[in-house]
């Protein structure tokens, strides 16, 4: 039997009405419930921070802030500037993608000794394109206690945005570099796709996508929640046209729609060259896979539409 089983058994065997005193009680210390239950309050608490808005942050993000004896951030001086906004005083050690390893042990001998940690990225959820993964594995592997708050995330908050098919969907973080690799990405199937992007790649990463899907729905929702917010919507073509000479500024999350489907959607890309190979005296097959391999397309249809 548990802490809270054996407890709560105690106040309703006394009377039913202590037992509703119990509950209420219980929930009133729901920030402390997790350390009751599982170890004096030793444990890792993952505590998601606003992505541009500091008024974004929740009551209960808060209150684990204060409540923690360490607090494991990506930028000390972000998270500084954090508390100080709500006068919380933490102490604060660095945990980022070049100390994960290192810290992540650090941090779990602490938690075994007693410690409660709280861990948070500059923005939002952590472990989602940042920092904390070994960590969160760490304290699994040991048996710690672990708790994650809901909260700020702008994969979430620019997919609700883009006005696009919520239903299936998957984030892939930031987008590969290479045209390929890009290619392959963007023409997977699996619903709506949310992406991280870098300003300065986004006129590219569109003009790619016009080739592949000119008529695919897109959202560029930039600097979400803060002054200059703005979500773009459109296809393709349309905003590969607009950011063509304009890369937008801030940061950027891509919003793209399923991918087009139907019998006219039209040649696909690259078909051309795998036809200039031909002639030059490659196979069929071959010249597809090497098409396809440089465009990030599809070798069975590029082959399908050479020999129709």
């Amino acid at each position: 039997m548990g802490v809270l089983d054996e407890w709560v058994g105690t106040a309703g065997d006394e009377h039913p009405f202590r037992l509703g005193i119990a509950a209420r009680v219980f929930v009133s210390r729901r920030r402390r419930s997790v350390a009751v239950l599982r170890g004096w309050g030793m444990g890792l608490t993952v505590c998601p921070t606003p992505i541009g808005n500091l008024e974004d942050v929740t009551l209960r993000v808060l209150s684990a802030l204060r409540d923690a004896d360490v607090v494991a951030c990506e930028d000390t001086r972000r998270t500084r500037t954090l508390l100080d906004r709500y006068g919380v005083n933490a102490k604060l050690v660095s945990y980022h993608e070049h100390n994960e390893e290192a810290r992540a042990s650090e941090l779990v001998e602490r938690m075994r000794e007693g410690a409660k940690v709280a861990l948070v990225s500059d923005a939002g959820m952590p472990l989602v394109s940042d920092p904390g993964y070994v960590l969160v594995r760490a304290c699994v592997a040991a048996g710690l206690p672990i708790e994650v708050l809901p909260g700020p995330s702008a994969a979430l908050a620019a997919l609700v945005a883009s006005a696009l098919p919520a239903d299936r969907w998957r984030f892939v973080g930031f987008l590969p570099r290479k045209a390929g690799e890009l290619g392959k990405v963007l023409s997977e199937p699996g619903g709506t796709l949310i992406a991280f992007e870098s300003p300065k790649r986004v006129p590219a990463t569109l003009a790619l996508l016009a080739e592949l899907d000119p008529e695919r729905q897109v959202a560029v929702c930039r600097e979400l929640t803060k002054a200059h917010e703005e979500v773009v919507r459109g296809s393709a073509a349309e905003l590969a046209a607009r950011y063509g000479d304009a890369p937008p500024r801030g940061e950027v999350v891509l919003v793209f729609g399923p991918p087009s489907e139907g019998e006219d959607e039209g040649p696909p890309a690259g078909l051309d060259h795998v036809r200039l190979l031909v002639d030059s005296g490659a196979k069929p097959r071959v010249a597809a896979q090497v098409v396809a391999e440089l465009t990030g397309g599809s070798v069975n249809r590029l082959y399908k539409a050479l020999t129709e």
